[in-house]
């Protein structure tokens, strides 16, 4: 401001009007006045309304400062508007509004049944791509486990026996206690339904079918996938992140070899016996709820199950256990490495990696069922 205006010297009063603010503006207010404007403006947050009819003059900063206090509410969803200017004030306002660059539109959500065809064609794709690269990492794993058993000297026999007791011996109290709650369930619905025939000791059989050949193996796999390859990706990919994988490149020590070889054959040895313990501790669990349910005492139970259930049960379910273990494993050993520098990374392949191996592990059971069908076993 030059001299003629001090003694119209301006300024801002904040005025509450029930749950409104009326902002007045007064006076002259020149480019001196901005920097306490700015901050009073910052500090409005609620519906308000700039009221100039007692602003004599503003310049250009002023009006600058109030229109962009006015579109950050606005675009905040807050009511804001600018009242009473007339005059030079109107056309100062009018002046730098016109200046202003225009707010960029938001583009609003794709619609179309040619995007969500894009979609799906991305999903696919995508899907393909983790695919082939979940074979070339089993191939890695195949080629490495031969290395290893043609040079037995270079296999990490230590490495192996602390991922044995990783994914087997901790993991025996959690896979025992869900298999035995299953075998209870499983007496205590058969029960109820083979009761209303009279059938009620056929439901040794369905406890030991169901168990031996599908719930045992299948209820330890989707287990270990939610812990195992959950902690496989989690070591690998915090690794990953500390550039120790570089390193151990730079050292000249495979990674494959190092640290695929010894978690997926942990996993390929140990699963059988942890679907052993599930077979065991369901089947007690059936016939200590026919017991207290039905009345059919163990060794009554025992006759049954060795008269009526085929081993080839039993052994269909542990023929999968193999296969579970190397798509759980490679799985997770896939993911880890696929992390990247940051812990967002981190926790979106661990997760990533606990869905896609329960999927895995779900699917080839059904496949395996679809294939023992067709051959009659």
């Amino acid at each position: 401001m030059d001299g003629n205006d001090a003694g119209e010297a301006g300024g801002l009063r904040l005025a509450a009007e029930g749950a409104e603010t009326r902002a007045l503006l007064t006076g002259a207010l020149g480019l001196a006045d901005l920097p306490d404007l700015q901050a009073r403006l910052a500090r409005i947050e609620g519906p308000v309304t700039f009221d100039l009819s007692g602003a004599r003059r503003i310049d250009t900063a002023v009006a600058w400062a109030l229109l962009t206090a006015r579109d950050r509410l606005a675009a905040g969803g807050t009511r804001a508007e600018i009242a009473g200017a007339t005059g030079d004030v109107a056309a100062i306002l009018e002046t730098v509004r016109a200046a202003l660059p225009e707010p960029e539109p938001q583009p609003g959500p794709p619609r179309g049944l040619r995007v969500q065809i894009e979609r799906l064609g991305a999903h696919v794709a995508g899907g393909w791509e983790g695919f082939l690269s979940f074979l070339g990492l089993l191939g890695l794993f195949v080629a490495r486990l031969f290395g290893a058993l043609l040079r037995p000297r270079e296999f990490r026999l230590t490495a192996l026996a602390h991922h044995c007791q990783a994914v087997g011996l901790q993991a025996v109290p959690i896979v025992a206690l869900m298999s035995f709650l299953i075998g209870v369930v499983l007496a205590f619905q058969g029960s109820a339904q083979l009761r209303q025939f009279g059938a009620e000791v056929f439901v040794v059989d369905l406890i030991a079918i169901s168990i031996l050949r599908e719930l045992g193996i299948l209820l330890t796999a989707i287990i270990v996938a939610g812990r195992t390859a959950s902690a496989f990706t989690a070591a690998i990919g915090s690794m990953k992140m500390r550039e120790e994988i570089d390193a151990m490149r730079t050292l000249g020590i495979d990674p494959g070899h190092a640290l695929i070889v010894p978690r997926v054959l942990a996993l390929v040895l140990m699963l059988p016996i942890l679907g052993l313990l599930a077979n065991v501790a369901g089947l007690f669990g059936g016939a200590l709820m026919s017991w207290i349910e039905l009345g059919i005492s163990p060794a009554m139970f025992m006759t049954r199950l060795s008269e009526g259930t085929d081993l080839n049960h039993a052994a269909v379910g542990l023929v999968k256990a193999p296969v579970f273990a190397v798509l759980i494993g490679v799985i997770g050993c896939r993911a880890g490495l696929q992390v990247g520098s940051t812990a967002e990374s981190l926790g979106r392949m661990t997760s990533a990696a606990v869905v896609a191996a329960i999927f895995a592990v779900i699917l080839a059971d059904a496949l395996f069922s679809i294939f023992f069908q067709q051959i009659g076993v």
